[in-house]
């Protein structure tokens, strides 16, 4: 899965998105979180266009009411949007059945346990490897790893530090991940 992020790019953002795209990874999570709703609904239109020339799934991130404007079925939220979501009974309002796709990040074989329960049909969890991202912290690893993906049964992906190499790939595997999520490769490819 391509997590994507603005910063991480030189040049033209959507040029580096046709580009990732067209690779045809799995999915794509539009996560530029520093974007207001009305920016985000607008960049997320001309990702989705491009995703959909690919035929790659494009999952948005935290903008849930920008999402069912734009008629994409695919969200991922963070796991204290999704409680409050769930709190007011949202997940289970009409307006929210439209989600086939729902994922959230967890950090802890209980946050996984519990993002289950509120019904995503898959996780993210780390971070698995030393990262940029998450500098002077300490990776969780893949026995963390191996941890929330045997107490959950949805789908689970590593993200953290992940690159384009192949023993790492198998380490996930091997820790029953499904996959894992590429950032920085992929924005800087």
């Amino acid at each position: 899965i391509v997590i994507t992020n603005r910063a991480l790019v030189q040049g033209d953002f959507l040029k580096q998105m046709e580009k990732v795209i067209a690779l045809h990874p799995h999915a794509v999570i539009l996560r530029e979180k520093d974007l207001e709703a009305e920016s985000y609904l607008a960049l997320a239109a001309q990702v989705l266009d491009i995703c959909h020339k690919y035929n790659v799934p494009c999952i948005l991130h935290t903008f849930w009411k920008e999402a069912i404007a734009l008629g994409c079925t695919s969200i991922h939220l963070p796991l204290p949007l999704l409680r409050r979501l769930s709190e007011k009974g949202i997940l289970s309002s009409p307006e929210f059945a439209s989600f086939t796709v729902l994922g959230t990040s967890v950090h802890s074989v209980a946050e996984a346990r519990e993002a289950e329960h509120l019904g995503v049909t898959y996780l993210t969890a780390g971070h698995i490897y030393v990262t940029d991202c998450k500098k002077g912290l300490a990776p969780r690893g893949l026995h963390f790893l191996q941890e929330v993906c045997k107490s959950v049964s949805v789908p689970v992906y590593g993200i953290g530090g992940i690159k384009f190499d192949p023993v790492q790939w198998q380490e996930l595997q091997s820790a029953g991940a499904t996959g894992g999520c590429i950032m920085s490769g992929m924005m800087e490819l």
